[in-house]
């Protein structure tokens, strides 16, 4: 029966309506992460009273990511994509029911709690790019991974710049203004776990594993999916050169951007607005949120809106190379966005192009992830590439408050700059051995399966 029904499907077509249903979904959900990324530290500072804690919220949200990342890999291995996303998805729609209480409440407890389950729904938000290459041709993965990742552009960029209607949408809710974009978050998480809930059927991930035993002509059963553990999936990736470069080229990538973007709002409120003498007013003024949020928004932009180039140059230009230009962009964003500290245009140049150094970065290097090791260790190894980048991201997080008031933006900025340069020499020493390889075997560059 089983066989039967597998048989008539087209694996083609179920890979098309699943990147159209992972997209969609990602559209909706990509306001929550835009309303939280520009107001997050904002609200921390307002609700703590001290600007020492104003990269909580993105540490909070990034740790959560990386603690759940391999729970949902797991989940997923047991039960498919569809179960893991669809769990990560509305533990984010609490997460942002519980911010709004936060602001409600006053409470900063709170807060960080409704930062914690919002980083479930980064979780499933990750994995998506995963889902889209269960059933993916080698010569497309790059562009069907890419096309996960671009659809979140609009709910991202959307996210900051809701800060106006979602002010009003609050006072007709006899909410704080402040609280009004979360009503937006919620509603756009609830939807895409609802999506995915009702429409990803069949399971990308069953539905590869099916296909593979199909066309396994020997008759012996196939390896069982490892469930993974992180030392598993580290052992997994030690096993391949190509691993270890795509999983420190995502994690590296993802390092830098949180740590840079995550205390720019705080920078450029006190350069635009002059606020220098304390935290008081942070949220006060709509005015000022507005102007943060349009430079988050160009920010999220770059990190989204040029997926598919990177998606087509990873196919085509290959993966190390496409990982070399990502890196490349973090060097030269940080060094613009640093040196040019006092200039809010030369800042969100800075922050555009970080989001752009960090979409190449972390589309091919997840893309070579995906290939350079066996088919039983892929989702335990995706799953630890995910926790790693939000390990990163909370450590780049928790840092960058402390390095912003030790040794000021430009210094983080140039601190930032460290990992970035170390991924680009060791993209320079893999691509040098796979040369030298290739010219044995014959096999083209970032392509081995």
């Amino acid at each position: 029966m089983t066989t039967t029904s597998t048989t008539a499907l087209d694996p083609q077509r179920v890979q098309r309506r699943t990147v159209f249903l992972l997209s969609s979904a990602q559209l909706l959900s990509g306001v929550g992460n835009g309303a939280t990324l520009s107001i997050g530290s904002l609200l921390a500072v307002d609700l703590s009273g001290s600007e020492a804690w104003a990269g909580s919220i993105t540490t909070v949200l990034t740790l959560a990511a990386a603690i759940a990342a391999l729970p949902l890999a797991r989940l997923a291995e047991a039960r498919g994509r569809r179960v893991g996303l669809v769990t990560g998805l509305a533990a984010a729609m609490v997460g942002a029911l519980l911010i709004i209480a936060a602001v409600m409440s006053e409470s900063f407890v709170l807060l960080l709690l409704g930062a914690a389950f919002l980083g479930l729904g980064t979780a499933a938000n990750l994995q998506a790019r995963f889902a889209a290459v269960d059933l993916a041709e080698p010569e497309h993965r790059g562009r069907s991974l890419s096309t996960v990742v671009w659809a979140i552009t609009i709910g991202a960029v959307a996210g900051p710049n809701l800060i106006q209607p979602g002010a009003a949408v609050g006072a007709a809710l006899g909410l704080p203004p402040i609280a009004g974009p979360f009503v937006f978050s919620a509603v756009g998480l609830f939807l895409a776990a609802g999506l995915l809930y009702a429409g990803l059927r069949p399971d990308p991930l069953l539905l590869s594993r099916r296909l593979a035993r199909q066309a396994d002509v020997s008759g012996e059963p196939g390896p069982q999916p490892v469930r993974g553990t992180i030392r598993s999936g580290l052992r997994a990736v030690r096993s391949s050169p190509q691993a270890i470069l795509a999983l420190a080229a995502v994690v590296a990538a993802h390092g830098v951007m949180v740590a840079v973007m995550s205390m720019t709002p705080l920078h450029l409120q006190q350069l635009v607005g002059g606020s220098h003498e304390g935290h008081h007013g942070t949220t006060d003024s709509t005015d000022a949120l507005v102007v943060i949020g349009l430079t988050i928004s160009l920010h999220i932009a770059g990190m989204f809106a040029l997926s598919p180039l990177w998606g087509w140059l990873t196919d085509k230009a290959g993966r190390f190379q496409t990982i070399a230009m990502g890196h490349g962009l973090l060097l030269v964003a940080v060094f613009i966005a640093g040196f040019g500290q006092q200039e809010p245009v030369l800042v969100t140049a800075g922050l555009i192009l970080l989001g752009l150094g960090w979409s190449a970065a972390t589309i091919a290097g997840s893309t070579l992830l995906a290939e350079s090791v066996v088919p039983d260790q892929r989702v335990t190894v995706q799953g630890v590439s995910d926790t790693l980048m939000g390990a990163a991201g909370a450590l780049g997080g928790a840092t960058s408050g402390l390095l912003l008031a030790w040794i000021g933006y430009q210094g983080l900025n140039i601190a930032s700059s460290l990992l970035a340069a170390a991924v680009l020499a060791l993209t320079a020493v893999t691509a040098t051995r796979q040369r030298a390889a290739t010219s044995i075997d014959g096999r083209t560059d970032g392509t081995s399966t």
